[in-house]
């Protein structure tokens, strides 16, 4: 199914593109979100008359982006966990508790945002990376310690 996006999503295209999606995508996430329209003659009407305001909003989001990695760059990311004596974490520390400690600290954070390249199961300094919009990615340090 073709449609025409109304919004920038990640791996999928640029806002204005046209782009080829499965039609149950289009119609349980796109359609009702407001992220696409169909692609025929009317839609693509309507479209050149609200592109101005639809880039004035992804304007908006990446200024907003913008600003929420440099406040996330003020704040250390500091976790304490259980620990055996070699170091190595009983469990892990998993994207929803990121997510969780952002929002502690006034942070909003979508957990799809956040790219943890390698689990982080032991007590130290890991790498993450946070990508709140396209082309914005930023890594950022997480220090894990022991209780």
């Amino acid at each position: 199914m073709k449609v025409i996006l109304t919004t920038t999503i990640k791996k999928l295209g640029k806002i204005g593109d046209t782009v080829s999606v499965k039609p149950g995508f289009a119609r349980n996430y796109l359609f009702p979100n407001n992220m696409a329209l169909r692609e025929n003659k009317k839609n693509t009407e309507y479209y050149e008359r609200i592109k101005d305001e639809i880039k004035k909003n992804e304007e908006t989001k990446l200024i907003e982006a913008k600003k929420l990695v440099e406040d996330i760059k003020k704040i250390k990311l500091l976790f304490n966990r259980e620990a055996d004596e070699k170091g190595q974490l009983y469990g892990s520390i998993s994207k929803k508790e990121i997510v969780d400690y952002l929002s502690e600290n006034k942070l909003k954070v979508k957990s799809d945002d956040i790219i943890i390249r390698n689990q982080i199961k032991s007590i130290g300094e890991h790498t993450i990376e946070i990508n709140p919009y396209e082309d914005i990615s930023e890594e950022f340090l997480i220090i894990v310690g022991k209780n």
